[in-house]
């Protein structure tokens, strides 16, 4: 082959590359759905359907064939209100100092604070002292991992009429973390997370959180189609665009990481596949509820718009806004077939590192389709330096980082082609 030839044929590569993914684009989306207008894509300020609203717009300027919403309700218990506490006087911050558990009630009101001994814990001791007057009503401290591993004990003191407590105190490490998965209820008693140095030698406690339970609120799954020149199976990428929403009125979990990276992906990957028609029909599944417990793909795996017997291979992208040349993964049992073909891409192209791919678990999307025996990875870029900030109100724009994004929108296209 004359020079001239490869040279063309190398440009014309590189050229082919540039265009797979677009980063600009993709920085743009992050930016968009992780600002204040969105309020952490949560519910109770109807974050997380503007955002959705967001992503159908964006879905048709990307050239897609077709767009539609799959709504839904769930029951989701919310933090939009007050959210103040003291600390023998000193003003804690929420989202920095302190944060509710996603199942608590509102708390109003000043309380003694028992610190439980952890060093020595004997439990008929600690009820003991919680029988005498000066710890009535109070709040029981204790550091988390504790409490978890001695939860037949302390569950006595979430429920109503077993202990005369007012509620908990959870200590967590900083940055201190906020969670929704398990917001579908409401506890009897409240808990809140603290972290360690802020309630340490802390005599009384004032707190003024309210809450607001949400009873079958809407919200919509966004799902984006681009056929193929065959329609007997499909890919499927997901994503989840939900996030955690509000902490009181002014604090709001922004979600860059988490999970605007693998929205944005998604978005991408749709314009792409727009501009070059595959060889099957792609869907670009954003769900929401994620955060409340894979609710959105939940719903969709038993409401799915294509038989989930059709999908030749799902990915679901969550959280690869980050920089670990190593890049975590998930594969369920049907998609072992493919993972081999994963792995040598990679080991071919050096996109990463490494594939680590962990056991399978319910911690994201592609859980209840590997579920349902489909062929699915999960792709989620963790321990790099944007991981600290999970579940924190600092997984913002200003700690975006953007590494991982082309490497696995080039690893995802790579496998498609060959697959």
């Amino acid at each position: 082959m004359k020079k001239s030839v490869q040279l063309l044929l190398l440009v014309a590569l590189v050229a082919t590359q540039l265009q797979a993914q677009d980063l600009t684009h993709y920085k743009r989306v992050v930016k968009e759905i992780s600002s204040a207008k969105y309020q952490g894509r949560g519910y109770a300020k109807g974050g997380a359907n503007k955002a959705g609203k967001f992503l159908e717009k964006e879905y048709k300027k990307a050239g897609v064939d077709e767009v539609t919403l799959q709504p839904f309700t769930i029951d989701i218990n919310t933090f939009s209100g007050k959210m103040e506490m003291q600390a023998d006087g000193k003003k804690l911050i929420p989202g920095v100092d302190f944060s509710m558990r996603e199942y608590s009630p509102g708390v109003h009101g000043t309380f003694p604070v028992y610190h439980v001994d952890t060093l020595n814990f004997d439990a008929e001791r600690m009820f003991a002292d919680l029988q005498k007057p000066e710890y009535t009503n109070c709040l029981v401290e204790c550091e988390f991992w504790f409490t978890y591993r001695h939860r037949k004990e302390f569950s006595k003191l979430q429920k109503a009429g077993e202990c005369s407590n007012a509620g908990l105190i959870y200590t967590w490490p900083s940055p201190i973390k906020f969670f929704k998965a398990y917001g579908e209820r409401v506890v009897d008693k409240p808990i809140i997370w603290v972290t360690p140095e802020a309630i340490e030698g802390v005599k009384t406690v004032k707190v003024d959180v309210d809450n607001q339970f949400l009873k079958d609120y809407e919200i919509f799954n966004v799902i984006a189609k681009v056929e193929g020149e065959r329609h007997d199976s499909c890919y499927v990428f997901t994503a989840h665009y939900d996030h955690l929403g509000n902490l009181g009125k002014k604090v709001f979990y922004a979600g860059a990481n988490d999970n605007a990276s693998g929205t944005a992906t998604l978005v991408t990957l749709a314009a792409y596949y727009a501009k070059h028609r595959p060889p099957y029909d792609m869907y670009f599944l954003s769900f929401s509820g994620e955060d409340a417990n894979l609710r959105g793909s939940e719903f969709f795996a038993n409401n799915p718009i294509v038989p989930l017997s059709q999908i030749r291979y799902l990915f679901n992208i969550d959280m690869i806004g980050d920089n670990n040349p190593v890049q975590y993964c998930e594969v369920s049992n049907e998609g072992m077939r493919g993972y081999q073909l994963f792995e040598q891409i990679n080991n071919e192209r050096q996109y990463f590192k490494a594939l680590n791919r962990g056991e399978l678990a319910a911690n994201s999307d592609h859980y209840p389709f590997a579920t349902r025996h489909v062929p699915c990875i999960f792709l989620e870029n963790e321990e790099g330096d944007a991981f600290k900030y999970y579940h924190t109100i600092f997984d913002n724009w200003q700690h975006a980082v953007f590494d991982s994004y082309e490497p696995v929108f080039q690893l995802v296209r790579d496998f498609i082609e060959r697959y």
